[in-house]
């Protein structure tokens, strides 16, 4: 039987459940996984306090720029698939579906690292429950099959909670949030207050031998990484039950939420114990070392507690955004239809799973392994990014029924968003330029290219099928129009 084009049949749609408190909670818990508490003492090492400090301001403001593309773009475009939908709408298909697969790659990339560093705490709290039944080494990293055990059996959990629905994720999104920020301002205060924690702890500033600059800027140039999040807000838009004018609040919120945590644990790290000298030794945990010489068993279950919420709700609000992602591509037949389908609950269940497929790839690698997956993940957000700053741009020079918008009139937005452009591309040349002190690891690029000629493959596969959708049932599939309706923005 022979579809009809522009049907609204054809369109799979989410329920509108998510509140404000929500979607904040999903962008800041996805922006807060693993790294503000495991990696503190890399970014000492790379950085120094005072070097890892500033640039994750810088990197965070740097985000808020990025950020204010967004707002208008939610508040234009309230669809799912996000930067999928802007790019499609301002540059066209093939733009669109490079934007989409590079944003898969930093989503399911990040749900793994967060899956593989729940086993890393229990590896270090509590050994005997992981450090069984020796598999082989990965970089010079010993993987046991019980935290292979420990890393999927969360990653099989949130994808049963993400298939119960939005309603219910997001309930527990917002909750362990909280505990997460009160379990942060507990570690610092406690850190700060310690008789036994001078603040000459926190000298010098920046390693001996890296320049000031040099240092800050290789924090900078992760800051697509740390705060990959943020853009999960778009991709759950069609699911408010709210204005999505207050989308950009919500966003700059998370942002600075997330800035303030990655901080706190920096500096608490730092206080903890010398940091030049933790360094020195490369100690598999130097934050938990340092909370542990302090308070013994109690900081050790305070990090835990901190660790848990944090990696529990980057593996939530990134299952929410990779699902969404997946389900708007498959809606709009770039990939294959088993990604639109909902399950009874209004869940995209089979993305969910195919997420979570994927993933449990990953507990097989070290931890060495998957911190190649950084780097790389740096480069699929920041190409989203720039295509999201370019979409808000080209808005402003479109002459269609929003013209008389303010906001699609305000000239400093317009800064903004090529200001946002241009913040994307010093990212990208960080990563990618030879000489740059951020430029990707061979591993990095080899992990990289797969993921590239993979994406080569689903859109080769698909594109006969892709040509049959005219453009006017396109944009109904992507953006929700309507035969009839006058367009949204630039075919």
């Amino acid at each position: 039987m022979v579809e009809q084009a522009g049907s609204p049949a054809q369109r799979q749609e989410l329920s509108k459940t998510l509140k404000p408190q929500w979607v904040w909670a999903v962008a800041l818990g996805s922006a807060i996984g693993w790294g503000a508490f495991v990696l503190p003492q890399d970014l000492l090492g790379q950085a120094g306090p005072l070097g890892a400090s500033l640039g994750l301001v810088i990197g965070g403001a740097l985000m808020c720029v990025i950020a204010v593309s967004y707002g208008l773009l939610i508040r234009h475009f309230p669809v799912s698939g996000g930067e999928y939908a802007y790019a499609y709408t301002f540059f066209g298909r093939t733009h669109a579906f490079v934007a989409g697969w590079a944003l898969v790659l930093g989503y399911i990339s990040i749900i793994a690292l967060n899956a593989s560093a729940l086993a890393l705490l229990f590896r270090r709290l509590l050994p005997p429950v992981v450090e069984w039944v020796p598999l082989w080494e990965v970089a010079g990293w010993q993987v046991y099959l019980g935290e292979v055990v420990v890393a999927s059996a969360a990653l099989v959990l949130f994808a049963l909670l993400n298939a119960r629905g939005g309603t219910l994720s997001g309930r527990v999104q917002y909750a362990f949030c909280l505990v997460m920020l009160a379990a942060v301002a507990c570690i610092l205060v406690a850190t700060w207050l310690h008789p036994d924690t001078p603040l000459a702890n926190l000298e010098p500033g920046f390693p001996e031998g890296v320049s000031p600059l040099a240092a800050v800027l290789v924090i900078v140039a992760i800051a697509p990484w740390a705060y990959v999040g943020f853009d999960n807000v778009p991709q759950a838009a069609e699911e408010f039950d709210f204005s999505p004018t207050k989308a950009f609040g919500l966003i700059v919120l998370a942002i600075v939420s997330a800035a303030g945590i990655y901080v706190a644990m920096v500096v608490a790290t730092a206080v903890a114990q010398p940091w030049p000298q933790m360094v020195a030794e490369a100690p598999a945990w130097g934050t938990a070392d340092g909370l542990e010489t302090l308070f013994g068993p109690v900081g050790l279950v305070l990090l835990a507690i901190a660790v848990v919420m944090g990696v529990s709700t980057g593996l939530n609000g990134f299952y929410v955004s990779a699902s969404r992602l997946l389900f708007a591509m498959g809606r709009a037949k770039v990939l294959p239809p088993f990604f639109a389908k909902v399950n009874g609950a209004g869940a995209p269940s089979h993305a969910v799973w195919f997420a979570a497929g994927l993933c449990l790839i990953a507990p097989l690698f070290g931890r060495e392994a998957l911190l190649w997956v950084v780097d790389m993940t740096s480069v699929g957000v920041t190409i989203a990014y720039t295509y999201t700053c370019l979409a808000a741009y080209r808005l402003w020079q479109w002459s269609g029924s929003d013209l008389g918008d303010p906001d699609t009139r305000s000239t400093a937005r317009k800064v903004l968003s090529g200001l946002g452009v241009l913040t994307g591309l010093l990212f990208l040349g960080l990563l990618l330029l030879p000489g740059s002190p951020a430029q990707l690891s061979t591993p990095s690029w080899v992990a990289l290219g797969i993921w590239v000629v993979l994406g080569v493959v689903f859109y080769l596969v698909r594109l006969p099928t892709s040509r049959q959708v005219d453009e006017e049932e396109m944009r109904h599939l992507v953006l929700g129009e309507h035969a009839g309706q006058q367009p949204s923005g630039p075919s």
